[in-house]
């Protein structure tokens, strides 16, 4: 018998992944026919399959399913997903060009960036002064606000630039403003979330690790890009693309199992091989081992959300608290929508493209769950609130189409009258 357990417990995770990877395609599926980005029916089903499974079979069920061992593979696998595709979202925020004034560009961004941070710091606030121990967790105050004002600050660049491609925002002005605004927020928020995580690892020691490393890793990442952007790098990697990729993905996951042993989360590791990475340029060499990492990344990323699911189903909870989310989605709203379009209006863009701006800066998406776990994974958000936190970015997330619809209709000029 036990010459079988190993081929066994192979056949359980095969069986496993794919059942996963099935679980997030039904999931783009159905999110594709509500008329919602993809990325929302995967993480819904990721998160939600081992809870309901627990409601429904017992949690008997859930460990015969998904023994220790098989769930230790999928945590690996995950992680790995994460990694890789990681790599991807951050190459993308440097792809674009320049063009637009200096002046437009960081008045949208203060917009979407500075209230943001400030409903979050609110919204942080206001969890603290209930006394609710569970719902706040045990993270140092400091980590804590500043976790939860990144949180609300975010903007998910890979689906926004969807967006922007299937509402035929592209290459128009507000679409490059969005994209610009996002690109930057994004990058203060990987920023200040690997302050905020070593906060909590070493207190104001770690916060001074945390910032240590990004001083040495951004300008280290940003030299790497200037000499992988030669005519020769880009040659290679355009004609060597399945070793380039290689390359590429074990620079990523070395560099996020170092940043692990730092105290920082494997995360901050791709964020920064990410960037080290240029963007397509006039050569586009980087683009096809990229665009590599980024389907395999894609594929295993919902293995991910599962064992992010199963996380939240074992640990403790107190139940799932819907004033808190009710109060995250109001201030998210206003903090990205109310701030984004004040910050297009001090841009000097008119009312109807102001209101477009700061619908699109309310997309939150993949990006934001990455973030989020990040922070659960490091002890900075308990299970309630990291729930509260997810609710308000799919809810969020879910808006921006319907919103966006809403004001085309409304610029649509009015058919003349038959006589």
């Amino acid at each position: 018998m036990t010459v079988w357990d190993p081929i066994l417990g192979v056949l359980h995770v095969v069986g496993a992944l794919a059942a996963v990877l099935l679980l997030a395609v039904l999931g783009r599926r159905l999110a594709v026919l509500l008329r919602q980005p993809s990325v929302i029916g995967e993480i819904a089903a990721g998160l939600l399959v081992v809870p309901l499974i627990g409601a429904v079979a017992g949690e008997d069920t859930v460990s015969l399913v998904l023994p220790a061992p098989v769930v230790e593979v999928l945590h690996l696998v995950g992680t790995v997903g994460l990694v890789l595709f990681l790599v991807s979202i951050v190459h993308e925020l440097g792809r674009k060009d320049g063009g637009l004034r200096a002046r437009s560009v960081g008045w949208v961004t203060v917009g979407s960036l500075v209230p943001a941070l400030g409903s979050g710091l609110l919204l942080g606030w206001w969890v603290l002064s209930t006394g609710d121990t569970e719902l706040r967790g045990d993270a140092p105050r400091p980590a804590f606000l500043l976790f939860v004002a990144i949180a609300m600050a975010v903007t998910a660049v890979p689906v926004l630039a969807r967006i922007l491609v299937d509402r035929r925002l592209n290459g128009t002005p507000v679409g490059d403003l969005a994209m610009s605004a996002a690109v930057a927020t994004d990058m203060v928020a990987w920023v200040l979330l690997a302050v905020a995580i070593g906060l909590t690892a070493g207190g104001v020691g770690g916060a001074l690790v945390s910032m240590l490393v990004m001083a040495v890793g951004i300008p280290t990442a940003l030299g790497c890009r200037a000499l992988l952007r030669s005519g020769g790098a880009s040659a290679w990697a355009s004609r060597f693309v399945r070793s380039t990729s290689l390359l590429l993905a074990l620079a990523a996951l070395g560099t996020a199992v170092l940043l692990e042993h730092w105290g920082l989360t494997a995360v901050v590791g791709a964020f920064l091989v990410g960037l080290a990475v240029p963007g397509g340029g006039a050569l586009g060499g980087w683009d096809g081992p990229v665009g590599r990492l980024a389907t395999v990344g894609r594929a295993l990323v919902p293995v991910f959300f599962v064992v992010a699911g199963l996380d939240l189903f074992s640990g403790p909870s107190s139940g799932f608290p819907l004033g808190t989310t009710v109060l995250a989605v109001v201030l998210g709203i206003l903090g990205k929508v109310g701030g984004g379009y004040l910050g297009a209006r001090l841009a000097r863009l008119p009312r109807g493209e102001a209101a477009t701006f700061a619908v699109l800066m309310n997309t939150r998406g993949l990006t934001e769950i990455v973030v989020l776990q990040a922070g659960y994974a490091a002890g900075i958000l308990s299970a309630g609130l990291f729930l509260v936190l997810v609710a308000m970015a799919l809810v969020t997330t879910a808006m921006t189409g319907p919103l966006l619809s809403l004001l085309a209709s409304r610029r649509r000029p009015a058919e003349p009258a038959t006589v």
